[in-house]
């Protein structure tokens, strides 16, 4: 008997690119037939089969309360009832406004938007306005969005300029992005040297999670800082990920280094579309109506995805809830790297605050290429095996994880009889 989901996907291919509105969604990197949800309630998810899993995905972060939060959906409820969009300001944009500046104190003003992607564009456009300059960096393995400057993959050499990762990016486009390796603070250094002057803005994930989780190394968010303050060029923490995520300040909290810029998104639309961007004043003053940098949205500071946002970000400030989603992130790594004990398959994980990575190789990764040399293969295997037995994880090896507040000891007892199972399958084979 042909599945729902089976039937959903090969109708959805007919009429949408590749049958899913974003890439990762389509399992390639894994293969198999992508999961078709209808329905999540706390740490569950409900499929057109019928089937229920474990959600370690948490729609890739932003449901750090689980699914379905009663507080959150009756917010969304409440303001839906009085109009789905203005076009026009309202109380609650002040309110996220404020709530925002106060929890992230590097920001100082900060402009809604509806998208990470936005959110990141729109910052490397205000540094660029506001430093004159036009070149920017990255590093390997970060994804900012799909804004035509970021997807720039690496030069064959340190101080050669990218090409695009993707067709339709204009080589010319491509040729202001330099991409170094992530955590080589001897690369950043010899980059700034050389063409300091010319650098509009650094951005990096504080945390990477687009590449699996990788950990900034000691020094390296510091050797940001201090370069980007050396040659007045702007350092952007793209916190749309790790914002509300590693910590209540973010990131930039947990390493104590003060951005110039950040961009946020995920978790302050609750699940809605929504993203941010934000810093110091006298940055954030040359966006219009103020200044030159042309930025605008119709439906930014949408009332519907604000009141997700908000409600969601009041009750992130209960006591101790970092404290418990920490404890239960760990939890859930040393559990997984207790199942693989017995197979002998090589195999590591972390957490830091509600995120995870885990990875088919002997030790953590730091790098890029590190992350690259982990066995893909074996994770396809786990993945499917933990699937089969009704646990979601992200279709791919080059993605971090999430757990929410709602998981619980129960989620917990399943997901490591289940990884019990699959490492005993895998170390069979």
């Amino acid at each position: 008997m042909t599945s729902r989901n089976q039937t959903l996907f090969e109708k959805s291919q007919l009429l949408i690119p590749g049958g899913v509105n974003s890439p990762v969604r389509a399992f390639k990197s894994v293969g198999g037939t992508p999961i078709f949800f209808k329905k999540g309630k706390g740490a569950w998810l409900w499929d057109e089969d019928d089937n229920r899993y474990i959600d370690y995905v948490g729609s890739w972060g932003p449901m750090i309360l689980g699914h379905a939060n009663p507080e959150v959906v009756e917010a969304v409820k409440e303001a839906a009832s009085n109009s789905l969009s203005f076009g026009a300001p309202t109380a609650r944009e002040l309110e996220m406004a404020e709530l925002i500046c106060k929890l992230v104190p590097s920001i100082e003003q900060v402009r809604l938007v509806s998208s990470g992607t936005e959110a990141t564009m729109s910052a490397i456009r205000l540094a660029r306005g506001y430093t004159g300059r036009t070149k920017i960096v990255k590093f390997e393995g970060c994804y900012h969005g799909h804004a035509d400057p970021l997807l720039v993959k690496a030069g064959s050499g340190l101080l050669t300029f990218g090409t695009p990762s993707s067709a339709g990016v204009p080589a010319d486009v491509a040729a202001h992005t330099l991409t170094l390796p992530y955590n080589d603070s001897h690369a950043v250094e010899t980059l700034f040297s050389e063409i300091g002057e010319q650098i509009a803005c650094v951005i990096v994930e504080p945390v990477a999670g687009n590449m699996n989780l990788v950990a900034p190394q000691p020094g390296f968010l510091e050797a940001l800082r201090f370069q980007c303050s050396k040659f007045d060029s702007v350092l952007i923490f793209d916190e749309v990920m790790t914002g509300f995520r590693v910590a209540l300040g973010g990131a930039q909290s947990l390493y104590n280094i003060k951005p110039d810029l950040t961009t946020l998104g995920k978790i302050i639309g609750g699940g809605l579309p929504v993203g941010a961007f934000g810093g110091r004043k006298d940055i954030m003053e040359h966006l219009a109506p103020l200044g030159p940098v042309y930025q605008a949205g119709t439906l930014s500071g949408n009332p519907v995805a604000v009141a997700a946002g908000l409600m969601t970000l009041k009750l992130i400030q209960a006591d101790d809830f970092y404290g418990s989603l920490n404890k239960k992130t760990s939890r859930f790594v040393n559990g997984l790297i207790e199942s693989s004990k017995a197979s002998g398959i090589p195999f590591s994980a972390q957490s830091i605050g509600g995120m995870f990575g885990i990875y088919f190789s002997k030790s953590i990764p730091t790098s890029y290429d590190q992350v690259m040399q982990s066995d893909k293969e074996m994770f396809n295997r786990f993945f499917h095996a933990m699937l089969h037995s009704g646990i979601y994880l992200a279709p791919s090896a080059f993605e971090a994880g999430f757990v929410s507040a709602s998981h619980d000891e129960n989620e917990f007892d399943q997901t490591f009889l289940a990884s019990d199972n699959a490492f005993r399958q895998l170390g069979n084979h």
